[in-house]
């Protein structure tokens, strides 16, 4: 048996938490390409054959196009390792066979390397014998993505405001020749996002960092990236750290013609970044004739000094609060905390702090009752240090939206938020879905995703709630449509998986819900085989006992340990099972134990179709009026 942690450099390799860390911060990287690493590292020294892996991660009763999945995993594994593919240190190519993981100086002979930049992966996922099916990976996700982004426009689901120029900040390339520094470049890149994105609202938006962050590393010119985006102007950047120094490079483009209109490099001490960023704001202000406001010169001219041990830890907060995990969630709050010790007075980190806390419930790391007080505490100690800070406006309105009910504090934030940054894809996201979707503006939530969309058009997350958007609206064509779309542009996205398998089973077609959930359950790292059982317990019981069989299996997983996101755990989520089973008094139950709670999901309960049953209830109309949503 090997043991649970692998060692190897500075790199662990943990089966119980089931990640790889390096220097003791979590490495990103996705399921399939980590149960490889998984395999590799516990027969190191041995070679692996392709048909190991496949078998291994697909099983046998799945057909899948070997050398795409395997290529494309192998691929992250060395990018998530440092490694390069033509002079490896540690993962080996045994040309024709498959691979050898060598964690030291000497290498085996003949090596190969794969392809230099093959599809992108797609996770096959296993079905039960009696469903079976093939399951054929292929290219075609790499050109879904350009030709969905293009029919979008198109078809006009990116809302620009006519006139508005569109900029996209590339990841800023680290050349410190540390690849542990990777986390300043990117906290860098999302900083220079945010300062450009408030600089001039009427004239100018910026692509938000998850769309931008897609090109990381991507082998692709600036005209191709701008007519994925649909942008006028790309920065590119680079920066190299030494000692207490950093050297900056920034190039302005304009796409139009592939004109570079401006290009600087900038020596700076580590502490005086924001100056920096100030100082590229303002020169790109210039360059593309942009309108600065006094209010907004003003706030460039007052940023103070950071201290560049504080910056440093904000920057690493700003990359755990990206990897969305609850083990990453939990490392951002201590960032934040350590940024605020060494300077009590950066706003900012306040406002990463809040952020953090705010969502935390959606991620298991503690319960709303113990986070969202925390929130709203660092949030207005960012306000009341900066109150020219939009995220912190926004956080401040979802926390004033789902635990405090306060609709009329709510829509104010959301609006300041919005007013000084238009560029927040965030704030209109959340703008959507906290504040107009509970209220049944279906229309107006719908504009505003759009809009969301249109800023980070190659985000998952943003991409599928358009389809639960959709779905509170009653549109369920739309939604289904949406559902798969992402799908198919996204197929290893489990939550969408699990939102489509929902609506379907809502709309009594409970085999496609159960293919649906069984996905979402095995991206979500649900071990496939446990899965598969679970979808066969469905199967039984449905076609035992009908619908009714279905939703009281569903009742009996959802106690369980392992379910995805979003799937009907908690008080609020067997509120809806027990209200499909018509069990009206037990929801009732479930939905006033979840209001004691503060469960987020409260704000949803005037626009949950699997609550129409209830709403002549005495019950359900006093709930509605307890949390500011009686009509």
């Amino acid at each position: 048996m090997p043991p649970e942690v692998q060692h190897f450099e500075d790199f662990e390799l943990d089966q119980g938490a089931y990640e790889l860390r390096r220097a003791g911060r979590v490495v990103r990287l996705e399921r399939i390409p980590l149960e490889i690493l998984f395999l590799l590292v516990e027969r190191r020294g041995q070679l692996v054959t392709r048909q190991q892996i496949i078998e291994r991660i697909w099983g046998k009763d799945v057909f899948v196009d070997g050398d795409t999945s395997v290529n494309t995993a192998v691929r992250k594994i060395r990018q998530a390792l440092k490694e390069n593919p033509d002079k490896p240190r540690l993962l080996f190519t045994v040309a024709g066979k498959g691979y050898r993981f060598v964690p030291l100086a000497q290498e085996p002979a003949p090596v190969a390397a794969e392809t230099a930049a093959p599809p992108p992966e797609t996770p096959a996922v296993p079905v039960p014998k009696s469903r079976r099916r093939f399951v054929f990976l292929s290219a075609a996700a790499v050109l879904l993505a350009a030709a969905f982004v293009a029919a979008l426009y198109l078809g006009g689901q990116f809302k620009r405001e006519p006139g508005k120029v569109m900029l996209v900040v590339l990841p800023f390339l680290n050349l410190s020749g540390d690849a542990n520094q990777e986390y300043f470049a990117d906290g860098m890149t999302e900083e220079m996002i945010t300062q450009l994105g408030s600089l001039d609202p009427a004239r100018l938006g910026v692509i938000a960092r998850t769309s931008a962050m897609q090109y990381k590393g991507a082998r692709k010119d600036t005209a191709q990236i701008a007519r994925e985006l649909g942008v006028n102007y790309v920065l590119e950047g680079s920066i190299r750290r030494a000692d207490k120094q950093a050297r900056i490079t920034a190039q302005l483009i304009q796409t139009s013609d592939q004109t570079h209109i401006w290009a600087e490099n900038f020596d700076r001490d580590l502490g005086d970044v924001i100056k920096l960023q100030n100082d590229v704001a303002r020169t790109i202000a210039g360059k593309i004739r942009l309108t600065i406001s006094q209010q907004v010169e003003a706030r460039l001219a007052a940023a103070q000094p950071v201290d560049a041990q504080a910056h440093e830890a904000y920057l690493q907060g700003l990359q755990a609060w990206n990897q969305r995990t609850k083990k990453s969630f939990e490392l951002a709050i201590a960032d934040f905390q350590h940024a605020i010790a060494i300077q009590p007075n950066y706003a900012l980190a306040y406002a990463g702090l809040g952020r953090v806390y705010s969502l935390a419930p959606i991620f298991g790391v503690m319960p709303p009752a113990e986070s969202m007080p925390k929130a709203r505490e660092a949030v207005e100690r960012a306000l009341a240090l900066d109150s020219s800070l939009a995220e912190a406006h926004a956080t401040l309105a979802f926390i004033k939206a789902h635990f405090e009910y306060d609709w009329p504090g709510a829509e104010r934030e959301f609006h300041r938020a919005l007013e000084l940054n238009p560029s927040d894809a965030n704030a209109h996201f959340f703008y959507s879905n906290s504040y107009l979707s509970p209220f049944g503006r279906h229309d107006e939530a719908l504009r505003e995703m759009q809009t969301a969309v249109g800023l980070d058009p190659l985000s998952p997350p943003f991409q599928s709630f358009v389809g639960v958007t959709y779905r509170w609206a009653r549109r369920y064509d739309d939604a289904l449509t949406q559902f798969e779309k992402v799908n198919r542009l996204y197929p290893n996205f489990g939550i969408n998986h699990g939102r489509r398998g929902r609506l379907l089973a809502y709309t009594g077609r409970f085999d496609g819900a159960i293919d649906e959930e069984t996905k979402a359950r095995i991206l979500a790292g649900e071990d496939p085989r446990t899965a598969l059982e679970k979808a066969e317990t469905l199967r039984k019981a449905l076609a035992a006992n009908g619908p009714r069989g279905y939703w009281e299996q569903v009742l009996r997983l959802s106690e369980g340990k392992e379910n995805p996101p979003e799937d009907h755990v908690g008080n609020y989520g067997r509120a809806i099972v027990f209200a499909q089973l018509g069990e009206k008094q037990k929801a009732l139950d479930c939905l006033e134990q979840a209001y004691t709670e503060h469960d987020l999901y409260m704000t949803e309960i005037n626009i949950e179709s699997s609550f129409d049953a209830l709403r002549s209830e005495p019950r359900f109309a006093t709930l509605l009026r307890r949390v500011g949503l009686a009509r």
